[in-house]
């Protein structure tokens, strides 16, 4: 009898361990959601300065169905946002007889010369799914002097909260998807695999500038360990 109760006794510890480490390791996996850049200014929908390709409201709304979809299997949603100043380094018009989509050298570094975007308190600033879906919008390129593809950094190398953010709450793998592919899906992505992540970029849920920079930010992304998926 006292051996019974030995085994029982040592059975439901072991289930107690086994159920605490099954638990940790899925808190471990936790997968949070990266909606890029989803602003009025990167769509055709709101005549966007810098509208990209195939960004009519039938793309925003599928971009907010899935996003809706995701988070009510109770992923974590994120999202980044242009946020520039309107003396920004990248907009063409603050640069004498500059035309949009030049390339220029400024300190070294090589810079496309956008259309003003996304100008700080501006209507197509703002981002186009519900943001009560969202942990957290986390704003980037702010500093007038840097660009800032990346949601996790800008061009001068100053970090964002998004990081921090994402290991507060226990993230280790991230969906990204959203505007534009070739350029701050791509850089957000690739920062997010060095910061640690698994990613997985969702290209159907994404748009770009152009089909050839596309295609190479592709190419890259997928030397860089993220995974590449067409749908969700």
């Amino acid at each position: 009898m006292k051996h019974s109760i030995l085994l029982i006794a040592a059975l439901f510890f072991v289930g107690v361990f086994l159920l605490s480490f099954t638990t940790f390791a899925i808190a471990e996996e936790k997968t949070g959601v990266i909606v890029v850049d989803l602003q009025g200014d990167f769509t055709a929908w709101k005549h966007g300065s810098l509208a990209c390709t195939d960004t009519d409201k039938a793309y925003v709304d599928k971009v907010v169905e899935a996003t809706r979809a995701l988070s009510k299997k109770g992923y974590l949603v994120f999202a980044t946002q242009d946020w520039h100043p309107a003396d920004h380094m990248s907009f063409f018009s603050n640069h004498g007889g500059k035309k949009p989509f030049e390339v220029i050298q400024i300190e070294g570094k090589t810079q496309v010369l956008w259309p003003p975007h996304c100008v700080q308190g501006t209507e197509n600033a703002r981002v186009l799914v519900d943001n009560n879906l969202f942990m957290a919008i986390v704003k980037k390129g702010k500093n007038p002097k840097y660009d800032s593809y990346s949601g996790f950094q800008d061009d001068g190398g100053d970090k964002t909260e998004m990081n921090s953010i994402l290991k507060r709450n226990g993230i280790k793998k991230l969906f990204v998807y959203g505007i534009a592919t070739d350029y701050c899906v791509k850089a957000t992505a690739i920062d997010a695999v060095e910061a640690g992540y698994k990613v997985t970029v969702v290209e159907d849920l994404c748009r770009y500038v152009a089909p050839d920079t596309s295609a190479k930010a592709l190419q890259e992304m997928k030397e860089n360990g993220i995974t590449i998926i067409k749908h969700l």
